[in-house]
Formats: C-alpha cells, structure tokens, sequence
C-alpha cells in the first residue's frame, strides 16, 4: 500500500514522512535530495494536501503545469529590478507556499528568501501548521542561501519548511545539518513501467527508458522537441568524430543559433546520454538509451578512442559548468567540435 495516493517510487521516504503525520513530530526542516523529476517536490504537495487539505489547490502550484512554466518562461523576459519588486512565489493554498528558481538564470534571489522570512511569520488560516517547499535550494545564490539559513536555525513554531535538491553536496553544510536529510533515488524499471502504464502515456516504453527512472520526466518530456534535440547533438558528435566536415554542422545548428530562448543545459542532458552509449558500445555492449538511432551512434563509436570519449565528457562538463552564464551557445558548441577533432587527428599522427 502507498503511503500517499499517486506517489511512485522511493516508497522508505514516503513511509517515513507519512508516519511522522501520524506521530505530530514532524521536523520543521526537511531537505529532499535527488535527480530532477524523481518526485521530491511531488512527495512534498502529497505530504501537504494530507496534512492541510485542500489537496486540489495544493496541485494547482506544480511547477510543470503548463500555466506555471509559462509563467516562468515570461519572467524570464522582465528586467531584473522588475523580478525584484515582485519575487516569484506560488500560494493557492493560504498555508502552502512554493518558491521556485526565476528569471533567465533560474536562481533563487535574495529577494525570495526575504519574502519567505516575511511570510513565515503569518500564522496559519486554516488548522496549525504552515508548509513551505522551496524547490531547487541548489540553486539559491550566496546571499539567499545565507538568509535562508537565519530562518531554519530558529523557525516559527507552527512552519514546516521543505527544500529540495539534485545535489545535497552543492547546498552549504550548515544547511544540510540543520535539517533532517532524505535522499531520493531513481526508480527501478518494473516501478517505472507501471506508472508509464498507470498514467497511460503515448509511446510509454520510449518515455521509461529516456526519464532513467524519473517519473517526473516521463511525464513532462516532448518527444518531438527531444527528437530535434538530440539530433542536433548527434550531428555535434559526428562532426567531432570525424564522421561528417564542420560544414554539414553549421548547417544543422543554425537553427539552434537562431533560438534565443534555448537553454543549452537541456541539450547537454542529452549529450551525455549519447556519450554514455557510446561508451557501452566501445566496450561492447549494446546502446541503451538511443536504441533507436543505435547503428549511427556505433559508428561514431567505432572511429573514436577511449581519450576521445573522455574528454568529450569533460568538454560537456565545462560547458554544464558554464550554462548560467552568458555564453554565446553556438560558439561554445564549436570549440568543442574543434578541440575533439583535434584530439581525434593527435592520436592518429
């Protein structure tokens, strides 16, 4: 049996949750750790919907509803002193407040966290207890991070504050000590094609084996957007390897360069999945996850080395690294091609 209704997965955390509802010894600072999409600020509305109520107007402040992303998408085109007059927060619920990373370098700001220590003094409207998700804490900058901290070392009584995280190792240790810790981890195959099965999703077998055990990210992937993405870093690797010139490149990734809203952290995602098959089949295995363009991915595999491989996962690295900042994309993109080609002619002299 669940411990919440339509949750997935990671069923020793949910137990654990939903006892401490039962025992009204709840800590009132929960950090959730895990990849992006396995449930974490899911477990947190279920959590809430049973221990508030009003669980239809909790949901309303998904964040992969369609009516939020576009929300955030459009702050993202407001000035930053725009942002700051009025931060981003989500509350259909009087007792249940999100506050989700915004603007163009999807942070958490200084000006969030003032406004969650502002709001978390408001005694609740309805019963005893207040939550607050903050989601993606990894990505509150310095000073945020700092005022959060001021708050969680001394909460108001009736506030229960929740924070998630891809990596608990990035949030600052005196957070993650303040705070009752529970790691999230992917769900298995079997969990995962039930509840492909469960939401009757379109191509739901592509969808388990693209999400690596995410539900979330089964849920929200566009296949056709995928499709287009990966192509375009399928190209990228050909033309490193040597397969095809730098010219059959720049003809695939001008319509990338004319995207301005396209976020270069989405094609890295994929990137790696590509470099991760390349790499089983170098050692001989089969593709796992691009089964379907499997033969053009051996052959990129075939013509490289181990050292290619290599540091074509440090090059995406470097660029995951420089994501936030304002780099030119396509540039970026090139100078990874050049230096694997380079590397590729270097070990063949």
């Amino acid at each position: 049996m669940q411990a919440f209704d339509n949750f997935w997965g990671n069923a020793p955390v949910a137990e654990a949750l939903a006892q401490t509802i039962g025992s009204a010894r709840i800590p009132q600072t929960i950090l959730l750790g895990g990849p992006e999409g396995v449930g974490k600020a899911t477990l947190v509305r279920r959590f809430a919907a049973q221990l508030l109520g009003g669980a239809e107007k909790i949901e309303q402040d998904d964040l992969s509803l369609p009516a939020n992303v576009d929300l955030i998408e459009q702050r993202e085109k407001l000035p930053a002193d725009k942002r700051a007059d009025d931060p981003l927060l989500f509350a259909t619920h009087p007792d249940f407040v999100t506050f989700a990373p915004d603007g163009p370098l999807r942070q958490l700001s200084i000006q969030q966290m003032r406004l969650l220590k502002e709001r978390a003094q408001f005694k609740p409207l309805h019963g005893s207890r207040r939550v607050f998700l903050i989601d993606h804490l990894d990505r509150a900058n310095e000073q945020a991070a700092n005022s959060l901290l001021k708050l969680m070392e001394e909460p108001p009584d009736h506030l229960l504050v929740f924070a998630t995280a891809e990596n608990l190792y990035d949030l600052l240790p005196t957070i993650r000590s303040r705070s009752i810790v529970f790691p999230m981890t992917r769900l298995s195959d079997d969990e995962m094609r039930a509840f492909v099965r469960h939401r009757r999703l379109d191509e739901g077998e592509t969808r388990s084996m693209l999400a690596e055990g995410c539900p979330g990210m089964a849920v929200t992937l566009d296949l056709d957007r995928y499709r287009e993405r990966r192509s375009l870093m399928l190209a990228l690797l050909e033309c490193a390897a040597g397969i095809t010139p730098f010219a059959s490149w720049v003809q695939a990734s001008e319509s990338f360069s004319n995207r301005k809203t396209e976020k270069l952290d989405l094609y890295l995602k994929i990137a790696y999945g590509i470099l991760e098959d390349i790499l089983m089949i170098w050692q001989g295995s089969a593709a796992w996850r691009n089964r379907d363009i499997g033969e053009r991915i051996a052959r990129i595999s075939a013509t490289v080395d181990f050292r290619w491989i290599e540091k074509a996962i440090r090059a995406v690295d470097e660029l995951a690294q420089l994501v936030r900042r304002n780099i030119q994309k396509t540039i970026a993109l090139d100078a990874v091609i050049i230096e694997l080609r380079n590397q590729l002619q270097g070990a063949r002299a």
